[in-house]
């Protein structure tokens, strides 16, 4: 289970988060929405450990992150997969080299051969393994991005905008990957989009931010209620 509790994060003075409180328990689907400077990217980046909260507290199971130190933050973040808008692949590598560089760095190069391919069928990139990134479509980087994050089998997965640079294709192919990943794998997943059909086609528990508070967390709602005032 995902925890935050009163969580007040405030950086060079500026307030970004003020008693964010709210759980994500395993085999949820999550949406964070609010204009931009609500406060959803700091979430994540309070979820990788890149800031610490101000005020409160942020567990993952038992793990409290606040009381983690460098080293183990290192091996927190393996639980953790991350899926950025703009997809962060290595431009000089190929697909199967993306996903087993994470294995590498971690002196885990035993598990390539098992993993890497079955990650690479499991996003449906099976036939482009040796494909390097500018020659794959956008929607291709991005599922090749999330085979990355899922490369160490983490607890959650949390997407920061993971369709803002896709077209509605693309952005609807990304969506039917989360649910497959959510259905077969029973995988937790929090993520924040701008993307109404995003929330449209995955039906998630909706948390809104304004102004670094909580405005409403809730299940049923519909995208218009969740985007409205913001667009």
């Amino acid at each position: 289970m995902l925890s935050f509790k009163d969580v007040t994060c405030t950086i060079d003075g500026y307030q970004i988060l003020e008693a964010v409180t709210f759980k994500v328990v395993p085999g949820e689907v999550v949406a964070l929405v609010g204009s931009s400077g609500a406060g959803k990217s700091t979430v994540f980046r309070l979820l990788t450990g890149e800031f610490r909260p101000t005020q409160g507290h942020i567990l993952l199971d038992d793990t409290a992150l606040s009381d983690l130190s460098f080293n183990s933050i290192q091996q927190y973040r393996r639980q953790v997969g991350v899926v950025f808008q703009d997809f962060r692949l290595l431009p000089q590598k190929t697909a199967s080299e993306n996903i087993s560089f994470a294995l590498e760095v971690c002196g885990l190069e035993s598990k390539v051969k098992q993993k890497v391919p079955a990650l690479l069928e499991l996003v449906g990139l099976s036939q482009k393994m040796n494909a390097f990134p500018k020659e794959l479509s956008g929607g291709e980087q991005q599922r090749l991005a999330i085979a990355r994050a899922l490369i160490h089998d983490p607890k959650i997965l949390i997407a920061d905008e993971p369709t803002g640079n896709l077209d509605p294709k693309n952005a609807r192919e990304i969506s039917e990957l989360f649910a497959k990943l959510n259905k077969e794998n029973n995988l937790t997943i929090l993520f924040a989009t701008h993307d109404p059909n995003m929330l449209s086609h995955l039906q998630p528990r909706i948390i809104r931010l304004e102004d670094g508070k909580v405005k409403f967390d809730l299940y049923n709602c519909l995208p218009e209620e969740a985007f409205a005032g913001i667009f």
